[in-house]
């Protein structure tokens, strides 16, 4: 006799994706001026690959935003590009560089431009009128966003209270806000990373060539590899080496660190972030490390 049982149990990626697309219909659905977060690095191309799959066959009901720091890697920004060419999506590129020009932010020649990006950032949510702006953070990359909601709320100078985040029993979301208030979206926040490597791999998602194992001139400080290039040169007795390495995560590359590594494939890297035991802001990025407290302090001030 023929079995004609069907399992309907949906495997851990599936019910993140549906989760997530759940999420983009909803913000739509609900947020006049929603506005994507894009930076062409891993988790916010796995996130425009979960909002194509929302909305198709129609194109993206929202717009794409980059903070462009003037520092990204060029690997990342042709991807982006691609990326935004493929889809037909409207890019606003919100410079950093022009934000200082107008007097949006203050360059005192000490903080860094990720950290500035948080002024260019609200300057083109208000100036743009975004109700909502998606991002790609996930609660696996830091404690401070461990504690962050699917839907973020940010007062009417762009600023994160976790003490007035609103509770999301049942996956129900409120997304009630006041005239100069906005949400911050994150679609991705029971993603781990090893979740999000499964599904590029899974989906056969173009990403920036820098994310695999291959040579490239590199500077140890700090207890990083930090990748030679116009701001980073030698200092006293650091030394210029060639080693095989691959970025975990893609910033502004005076504060992004590399990891020696010899994955130059997804199945690799699988294995290779299996067996990690630090997370991939914790043990590449230069700007979380300034204080225990680091990336709450920027959150409070309108970080990502």
């Amino acid at each position: 006799m023929t079995n004609t049982h069907v399992d309907y149990q949906l495997s851990q990626l599936d019910q993140l994706e549906a989760e997530s697309i759940h999420i983009f219909r909803e913000v739509a659905a609900e947020f006049e001026k929603p506005v994507l977060m894009f930076s062409g690095g891993k988790d916010s191309i796995v996130m425009l690959r979960l909002a194509e799959k929302a909305f198709f066959p129609a194109k993206l009901p929202f717009p794409l935003l980059q903070v462009d720091t003037g520092l990204d890697f060029d690997e990342v920004l042709s991807t982006r590009d691609s990326w935004v060419e493929r889809l037909g999506a409207r890019m606003i590129i919100a410079s950093v560089e022009d934000a200082i020009a107008a007097g949006h932010v203050v360059d005192d020649g000490k903080t860094s431009r990720n950290r500035q990006q948080i002024g260019a950032l609200l300057n083109a949510i208000e100036e743009n009128g975004f109700t909502a702006a998606f991002g790609g953070g996930r609660r696996d990359e830091e404690k401070a966003r461990a504690k962050e909601r699917v839907y973020s709320h940010r007062d009417d100078f762009g600023q994160w209270d976790p003490k007035m985040q609103r509770p999301e029993l049942w996956s129900l979301y409120n997304g009630r806000i006041h005239a100069g208030e906005h949400m911050r979206i994150f679609p991705l926040s029971n993603w781990t990373e090893l979740d999000i490597w499964h599904y590029i791999h899974r989906e056969q998602i173009q990403i920036p060539q820098i994310y695999f194992a291959h040579e490239r001139e590199v500077i140890e400080r700090d207890g990083m590899l930090l990748s030679l290039g116009p701001e980073i040169q030698p200092k006293g007795n650091e030394k210029v080496e060639t080693k095989m390495v691959r970025f975990r995560t893609v910033g502004d590359r005076t504060q992004t660190g590399c990891v020696e590594s010899v994955a130059t494939d997804t199945a690799a890297i699988i294995d290779e972030i299996a067996i990690a035991r630090v997370t991939e802001r914790g043990a590449t990025r230069g700007d979380d490390r300034f204080s225990e407290a680091a990336m709450e302090d920027r959150k409070k001030e309108g970080y990502f």
